[in-house]
């Protein structure tokens, strides 16, 4: 693999590369960055996986190279250069950055809710006198859902850039030079295209952006850059961010003495206008198609207008005033691009891009790409209506917020013209790429053309040490007597393991109802997905002895358990993409408009790597051994089940039970 990305950033050519689990992909493309001595762009789908890059794989490749250990955790805040030293900086998205000028602002004039935001403040305040970063990560005992923490990062709505009195102290500013001093600069997906889109909005502007231009571009977990890039290049318009503009001039006048009745009655009236129109949307209850656009408009039109007429008054009061504070000009283009993007939203009919409304609780910001597709999952052949929805209540106290979206349904072409004609070199790798041996889907859904291929077998013998057990009685899992037999099923298979186990889920009412079912039956510590936070679940797994772990589709991947404590994986079906999701649908609907075979093309593929995915949870290192169950038998009597068994690495497969037992060394 190491040679393969060699030669093609030696001759600027694009590469395609599965490498299965326990490769050591990472060290395989960072030896020949390094050697190379080019600037290069590592886009990584997991934080986790950029902390494993900086923090142990980059320095064991400089002390194994250069016989010296230079520090790159020095270098995340000064990068260093010099004979046999590399430069190295690490990168997450803004908002994981703390913005001193908020923080200033609320010191003059603090509006704080509840005793935990004062105590947050204070905390925020203390460290802000110390960090050298800003990021909130060295932030342990604040909360990942604090409100405080929202009012003051730097994500780029509020951000007045050069004009800002802070902006030589500016920790964006600050990661900004240090990437244009680095060899190797390491980000995530989400920053990346978040970082590709401003430069194409900005029309190719010097100063858009925070990444430099690189000659090359590494994508590890490239499997996820569909749904990324599809989340960055289309646009979101909400209530939330309405509210949001109208709170940040609201405050940012009064802290300045400069409101005044006219401007009250704007911001005001941009509030109801608001409300009255997000609220008459059509119905519906998580992400829906909205085709009835049109009629929308022609029933509705009147409220469309007054809330584009709110914020041009808006824009206009905000003109008018005398010596106005740089942030101004700021509201001014923030309350015009919500203008723009909603006229788009309600009356474009740009025919490569899906319009749909997403209702959802604030789990994030108005501009935070959505939960891709791909992540709400289905077992199915592309007829089930049923779909995946999030537990529990949302952090603003279970208000609903209404988003607007416009996606693009194919961004192939987008990125064909804007990312891979632009690039030297882009190596994309995964455990997870190939269907069948081959990487015909990805190409096609990336719009990548001409690149090298190659698909590297792991070096674990998956024949030795995976069983792959499908039970061939149990009822079809779209009909009403599985949930029953499958429960059964899990039950005893969990028995022949001890416990020690995943039990992943396409949907949370699923989980819930089997969960249910076993809760007072399995003699096993049960741990379940919504409980606690993702990472306390897993450290929970990892210490208890025997516990089974249920779950849905965050833990289908980036998950790393080795040894005996994880020695099985049951997957309830086949992960097909819910068929009704908005997204899903509009590229069905195109591939199948254009005479292809959506299932096949589409719906089977995306499935057969995210199952592949599942599966890879379980064989971690050369020692480790378990079994891998799918409930779902359409893998042995359809005819596309034989696209999955080929995609899948070479698991000694049964689908006699009395086999599983005689692998754990059971019964007899």
């Amino acid at each position: 693999m190491a040679q393969a990305v060699e030669q093609a950033l030696e001759e600027k050519r694009h590469l395609i590369v599965e490498a299965g689990t326990g490769t050591g992909k990472t060290l395989a493309y960072l030896m020949p960055v390094i050697r190379s001595g080019k600037r290069v762009i590592i886009s990584t789908g997991t934080k986790n996986l950029q902390e494993q890059l900086f923090y142990k794989d980059v320095p064991f490749l400089e002390q194994a190279l250069f016989g010296n250990h230079v520090g790159t955790t020095a270098s995340a805040v000064q990068p260093q250069r010099g004979p046999g030293k590399l430069s190295v900086c690490y990168m997450k998205g803004r908002n994981n950055y703390l913005c001193r000028k908020k923080l200033y602002d609320l010191t003059d004039q603090p509006v704080l809710s509840g005793l935990n935001e004062i105590e947050q403040y204070r905390a925020l305040a203390a460290w802000e006198k110390t960090t050298q970063t800003g990021d909130r990560a060295e932030l342990a005992e604040l909360p990942e859902a604090s409100l405080l923490w929202h009012k003051l990062d730097a994500r780029s709505e509020a951000c007045i850039g050069q004009k800002c009195s802070q902006w030589e102290r500016c920790f964006i500013t600050e990661m900004h030079r240090r990437a244009l001093e680095s060899d190797i600069i390491i980000v995530n997906h989400h920053l990346f295209f978040a970082d590709l889109a401003i430069k194409l909005q900005a029309e190719g502007a010097p100063d858009a952006g925070i990444l430099p231009e690189a000659a090359a571009v590494i994508f590890d977990e490239a499997h996820e850059l569909e749904d990324v890039a599809g989340n960055y290049f289309g646009i979101s318009v909400s209530n939330l961010r309405v509210d949001d503009l109208a709170r940040d001039v609201e405050g940012s006048l009064q802290h300045n003495r400069m409101m005044s009745a006219s401007l009250s009655g704007a911001i005001g009236s941009l509030r109801e206008r608001s409300q009255l129109f997000f609220s008459l949307l059509p119905a519906g209850d998580g992400r829906f198609a909205f085709e009835s656009r049109r009629e929308f408009l022609e029933e509705n039109g009147d409220e469309f207008l007054a809330l584009h007429q709110a914020l041009t008054r808006l824009s206009g009061e905000l003109e008018g005033l005398p010596q106005k504070p740089e942030e101004v000009f700021n509201f001014m283009r923030r309350a015009q691009e919500i203008q723009v993007q909603l006229k788009f939203a309600m009356e474009s009919e740009e025919p490569n891009t899906v319009f749909w409304i997403e209702r959802r609780g604030r789990r994030g910001s108005a501009n935070s790409p959505q939960r891709h597709p791909s992540a709400s999952l289905r077992a199915g052949s592309g007829t089930e209506k049923t779909k995946e929805t999030s537990p529990g209540p949302s952090s603003d106290g279970g208000r609903l917020n209404v988003f607007l979206q416009a996606t693009p349904i194919d961004v192939g072409p987008i990125l064909r013209e804007c990312l891979w004609s632009k690039l030297e070199c882009a190596v994309l790798t995964s455990a997870t790429l190939a269907v069948g041996g081959g990487f015909d889907y990805i190409r096609q859904r990336l719009g990548m053309e001409h690149a090298r291929e190659s698909v590297l077998p792991s070096h674990f013998d998956y024949e030795s040490q995976a069983l792959f057990y499908v039970p061939p009685d149990l009822p079809d899992p779209r009909t009403p007597p599985f949930v029953a037999k499958a429960a059964e099923r899990i039950r005893q298979l969990l028995e022949i393991t001890r416990g020690r186990a995943f039990v992943l889920f396409t949907s949370y009412a699923q989980m819930n109802e089997i969960h249910q079912r076993l809760l007072g039956v399995l003699e096993f510590p049960v741990l379940r997905q919504g409980d606690a936070p993702k990472s306390a679940l897993l450290e929970e797994f990892r210490l208890t002895p025997n516990a089974v772990l249920f779950a849905t589709s965050s833990f289908w991947q980036g998950v790393d358990v080795q040894g005996e404590q994880l020695s099985c994986v049951i997957i309830d079906r086949l992960p097909f993409a819910v068929p009704s999701d908005p997204v899903v649908a509009a590229r069905v609907k195109a591939i199948d408009a254009e005479g292809g075979n959506a299932f096949f093309q589409y719906q089977v593929p995306a499935a057969v790597i995210t199952l592949k995915q599942g599966f890879g949870r379980l064989i971690r290192s050369l020692h480790d051994r378990g079994l891998l169950c799918l409930l779902d038998n359409r893998i042995l009597k359809k005819q596309y089940g034989r696209v999955f068994v080929e995609s899948l690495p070479n698991y000694k497969k049964t689908t006699d039970l009395r086999v599983v037992e005689e692998f754990f060394g059971v019964g007899g």
